[in-house]
Protein backbone atom coordinates (compact mmCIF):
# COMPACT_ATOMS: atom_id res chain seq x y z
CA UNK A 1 0.00 0.00 0.00
CA UNK A 2 0.97 3.78 -1.63
CA UNK A 3 1.59 6.23 1.51
CA UNK A 4 2.13 9.89 0.79
CA UNK A 5 5.94 9.77 1.78
CA UNK A 6 6.56 7.30 -1.31
CA UNK A 7 8.30 8.48 -4.35
CA UNK A 8 7.04 8.11 -7.35
CA UNK A 9 8.84 6.26 -9.36
CA UNK A 10 11.48 7.69 -11.80
CA UNK A 11 10.84 7.93 -15.42
CA UNK A 12 13.90 8.13 -17.40
CA UNK A 13 14.24 11.30 -19.85
CA UNK A 14 14.54 10.99 -23.30
CA UNK A 15 17.21 12.73 -24.75
CA UNK A 16 16.68 16.20 -25.87
CA UNK A 17 17.08 17.68 -29.23
CA UNK A 18 20.24 19.65 -28.43
CA UNK A 19 22.10 15.71 -27.52
CA UNK A 20 20.79 14.19 -30.44
CA UNK A 21 22.13 17.45 -32.86
CA UNK A 22 25.47 16.89 -30.76
CA UNK A 23 25.37 13.44 -31.66
CA UNK A 24 24.68 14.06 -35.30
CA UNK A 25 27.53 16.52 -35.37
CA UNK A 26 29.94 14.50 -34.02
CA UNK A 27 29.21 11.48 -36.15
CA UNK A 28 29.86 13.94 -38.98
CA UNK A 29 32.78 15.42 -37.60
CA UNK A 30 34.30 11.70 -37.80
CA UNK A 31 33.47 10.96 -41.59
CA UNK A 32 34.39 14.45 -42.63
CA UNK A 33 37.31 15.05 -40.44
CA UNK A 34 39.68 12.41 -42.80
CA UNK A 35 38.70 13.15 -45.66
CA UNK A 36 39.32 16.90 -45.53
CA UNK A 37 42.60 16.40 -43.73
CA UNK A 38 43.92 13.93 -46.48
CA UNK A 39 42.52 16.38 -49.20
CA UNK A 40 44.29 19.20 -47.50
CA UNK A 41 47.43 17.79 -46.49
CA UNK A 42 47.52 16.84 -50.66
CA UNK A 43 46.90 19.97 -51.61
CA UNK A 44 49.44 21.84 -49.38
CA UNK A 45 52.11 18.90 -50.34
CA UNK A 46 51.05 19.82 -54.38
CA UNK A 47 51.47 23.04 -54.05
CA UNK A 48 54.97 23.09 -51.76
CA UNK A 49 56.09 21.04 -54.48
CA UNK A 50 55.42 23.71 -57.32
CA UNK A 51 56.62 26.44 -55.97
CA UNK A 52 59.88 24.37 -55.28
CA UNK A 53 59.35 23.15 -58.90
CA UNK A 54 58.12 25.78 -61.26
CA UNK A 55 60.78 28.55 -60.19
CA UNK A 56 63.59 26.53 -61.93
CA UNK A 57 61.33 26.71 -65.35
CA UNK A 58 62.47 30.10 -67.30
CA UNK A 59 59.50 32.32 -67.76
CA UNK A 60 59.36 31.42 -71.57
CA UNK A 61 58.87 27.75 -71.12
CA UNK A 62 56.32 27.85 -68.16
CA UNK A 63 53.49 25.85 -68.28
CA UNK A 64 51.02 28.91 -67.48
CA UNK A 65 52.53 30.50 -70.74
CA UNK A 66 50.89 27.61 -72.84
CA UNK A 67 47.62 26.53 -70.59
CA UNK A 68 46.92 30.25 -69.74
CA UNK A 69 46.31 29.63 -66.29
CA UNK A 70 48.22 28.51 -62.92
CA UNK A 71 47.23 25.13 -62.96
CA UNK A 72 47.98 23.34 -59.29
CA UNK A 73 49.72 20.13 -59.84
CA UNK A 74 51.75 20.79 -63.53
CA UNK A 75 55.25 21.26 -61.22
CA UNK A 76 54.21 17.81 -59.50
CA UNK A 77 54.32 16.43 -62.50
CA UNK A 78 57.41 17.87 -63.85
CA UNK A 79 59.03 17.06 -61.08
CA UNK A 80 57.81 12.62 -61.25
CA UNK A 81 59.41 13.07 -65.16
CA UNK A 82 62.73 14.54 -64.53
CA UNK A 83 63.07 12.28 -61.46
CA UNK A 84 61.95 9.39 -63.36
CA UNK A 85 64.22 10.17 -66.39
CA UNK A 86 67.27 10.78 -63.66
CA UNK A 87 66.34 7.41 -62.20
CA UNK A 88 66.85 5.97 -66.04
CA UNK A 89 69.81 7.33 -67.00
CA UNK A 90 71.48 6.65 -63.75
CA UNK A 91 70.94 2.84 -64.50
CA UNK A 92 73.04 3.19 -67.15
CA UNK A 93 76.92 3.15 -67.58
CA UNK A 94 77.35 6.87 -68.56
CA UNK A 95 75.04 7.74 -65.36
CA UNK A 96 76.71 5.63 -62.98
CA UNK A 97 80.37 6.64 -64.07
CA UNK A 98 79.24 10.54 -63.90
CA UNK A 99 77.90 9.53 -59.91
CA UNK A 100 80.87 8.22 -59.01
CA UNK A 101 82.92 11.07 -60.26
CA UNK A 102 80.46 13.66 -58.61
CA UNK A 103 80.77 11.56 -54.93
CA UNK A 104 84.60 11.95 -55.86
CA UNK A 105 84.22 15.45 -55.91
CA UNK A 106 82.06 15.50 -52.83
CA UNK A 107 84.02 13.41 -50.41
CA UNK A 108 86.86 15.81 -50.78
CA UNK A 109 84.83 18.27 -49.42
CA UNK A 110 84.93 17.93 -45.34
CA UNK A 111 81.06 19.88 -44.68
CA UNK A 112 79.39 18.53 -47.37
CA UNK A 113 80.89 14.97 -47.19
CA UNK A 114 79.34 14.25 -43.96
CA UNK A 115 75.83 16.47 -44.70
CA UNK A 116 75.83 14.28 -48.14
CA UNK A 117 76.32 10.72 -46.70
CA UNK A 118 74.14 11.02 -44.02
CA UNK A 119 71.50 12.41 -46.89
CA UNK A 120 72.31 9.49 -48.76
CA UNK A 121 72.00 6.56 -45.85
CA UNK A 122 68.63 8.36 -45.09
CA UNK A 123 67.33 8.06 -48.66
CA UNK A 124 68.73 4.78 -49.52
CA UNK A 125 66.84 3.46 -46.51
CA UNK A 126 63.75 5.39 -46.80
CA UNK A 127 63.26 4.52 -50.74
CA UNK A 128 65.43 2.29 -51.62
CA UNK A 129 63.58 -1.21 -53.15
CA UNK A 130 64.60 -4.58 -50.82
CA UNK A 131 63.81 -7.26 -51.79
CA UNK A 132 62.80 -8.64 -48.34
CA UNK A 133 60.70 -6.83 -45.30
CA UNK A 134 59.35 -8.30 -42.68
CA UNK A 135 58.55 -11.62 -42.65
CA UNK A 136 55.29 -11.56 -39.98
CA UNK A 137 54.15 -9.87 -36.97
CA UNK A 138 54.77 -11.37 -33.47
CA UNK A 139 53.85 -11.22 -29.57
CA UNK A 140 56.95 -11.04 -27.14
CA UNK A 141 56.93 -10.47 -23.62
CA UNK A 142 59.18 -6.89 -23.17
CA UNK A 143 60.04 -5.18 -21.77
CA UNK A 144 59.26 -8.11 -19.18
CA UNK A 145 58.15 -11.36 -18.57
CA UNK A 146 54.09 -10.70 -18.47
CA UNK A 147 54.20 -7.94 -20.36
CA UNK A 148 52.98 -8.68 -24.10
CA UNK A 149 54.28 -6.97 -27.05
CA UNK A 150 53.63 -6.47 -30.91
CA UNK A 151 56.75 -6.49 -32.53
CA UNK A 152 57.47 -7.89 -36.45
CA UNK A 153 59.80 -10.40 -37.13
CA UNK A 154 62.87 -9.72 -39.63
CA UNK A 155 65.58 -12.24 -40.05
CA UNK A 156 67.24 -15.03 -38.16
CA UNK A 157 70.56 -13.72 -35.92
CA UNK A 158 72.98 -14.84 -37.89
CA UNK A 159 77.07 -14.60 -37.51
CA UNK A 160 78.97 -13.62 -34.06
CA UNK A 161 75.55 -12.65 -32.64
CA UNK A 162 73.52 -15.83 -33.19
CA UNK A 163 77.17 -17.57 -31.86
CA UNK A 164 78.30 -15.60 -28.96
CA UNK A 165 74.29 -15.46 -27.31
CA UNK A 166 74.27 -17.77 -24.44
CA UNK A 167 71.01 -19.27 -25.56
CA UNK A 168 69.97 -23.45 -25.92
CA UNK A 169 68.21 -22.04 -29.87
CA UNK A 170 68.67 -20.02 -32.59
CA UNK A 171 67.79 -16.21 -32.40
CA UNK A 172 65.52 -14.60 -34.52
CA UNK A 173 65.99 -10.70 -34.70
CA UNK A 174 62.34 -8.83 -33.98
CA UNK A 175 61.66 -4.99 -34.44
CA UNK A 176 59.69 -3.46 -31.79
CA UNK A 177 57.90 -0.73 -32.85
CA UNK A 178 56.57 2.51 -30.72
CA UNK A 179 53.00 3.86 -30.61
CA UNK A 180 51.81 5.61 -32.57
CA UNK A 181 55.12 6.25 -34.96
CA UNK A 182 55.89 2.60 -35.63
CA UNK A 183 58.82 3.79 -37.69
CA UNK A 184 60.87 3.84 -34.60
CA UNK A 185 61.37 1.12 -32.13
CA UNK A 186 63.68 -1.16 -30.76
CA UNK A 187 65.75 -3.93 -32.41
CA UNK A 188 65.85 -7.10 -30.34
CA UNK A 189 67.10 -10.63 -30.33
CA UNK A 190 64.60 -13.56 -28.89
CA UNK A 191 64.94 -16.98 -28.62
CA UNK A 192 62.82 -18.53 -31.36
CA UNK A 193 60.59 -20.49 -28.43
CA UNK A 194 60.06 -16.71 -26.81
CA UNK A 195 58.35 -15.76 -30.05
CA UNK A 196 54.56 -16.52 -30.46
CA UNK A 197 53.79 -15.50 -34.19
CA UNK A 198 50.53 -13.99 -35.23
CA UNK A 199 48.64 -14.41 -38.48
CA UNK A 200 47.27 -11.38 -38.33
CA UNK A 201 49.30 -8.94 -41.53
CA UNK A 202 51.94 -7.11 -41.09
CA UNK A 203 49.56 -3.98 -42.11
CA UNK A 204 46.88 -5.04 -39.53
CA UNK A 205 49.35 -5.12 -36.94
CA UNK A 206 50.92 -1.49 -38.12
CA UNK A 207 47.43 -0.35 -37.74
CA UNK A 208 46.91 -1.81 -34.20
CA UNK A 209 50.40 0.00 -33.34
CA UNK A 210 49.38 3.35 -34.80
CA UNK A 211 45.62 3.16 -33.39
CA UNK A 212 47.15 2.15 -29.75
CA UNK A 213 45.50 -0.56 -29.78
CA UNK A 214 42.16 1.05 -30.88
CA UNK A 215 41.34 -0.24 -34.21
CA UNK A 216 41.56 -4.44 -34.01
CA UNK A 217 41.96 -6.46 -36.64
CA UNK A 218 40.57 -9.71 -35.65
CA UNK A 219 36.88 -10.94 -34.83
CA UNK A 220 35.54 -13.10 -32.24
CA UNK A 221 35.09 -16.36 -32.98
CA UNK A 222 32.21 -18.44 -31.65
CA UNK A 223 34.69 -21.45 -30.86
CA UNK A 224 37.30 -18.96 -29.75
CA UNK A 225 37.73 -20.59 -25.74
CA UNK A 226 37.08 -17.69 -23.13
CA UNK A 227 35.82 -15.28 -25.27
CA UNK A 228 39.60 -14.42 -27.16
CA UNK A 229 40.20 -12.97 -30.01
CA UNK A 230 41.55 -14.63 -33.05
Amino acid sequence: MNTPFDEPPLVPKKPGRFAGLRASFLTGLVVIAPVGLTIWLMWTVIGWVDGFVLPLIPDRYQPEQYIGINLRGVGVIIFLIFTVLVGWIAKGLIGRSLILFAESLVNRMPVVRSIYSGVKQIAETVFAQSERSFEKACLIQYPRKGIWAIGFISTEARGEINEKAETDSDLLSVFVPTTPNPTSGFLLYFPREDVVELNMSIEDAAKLVISAGLVYPGQTKPDAPNGKRT
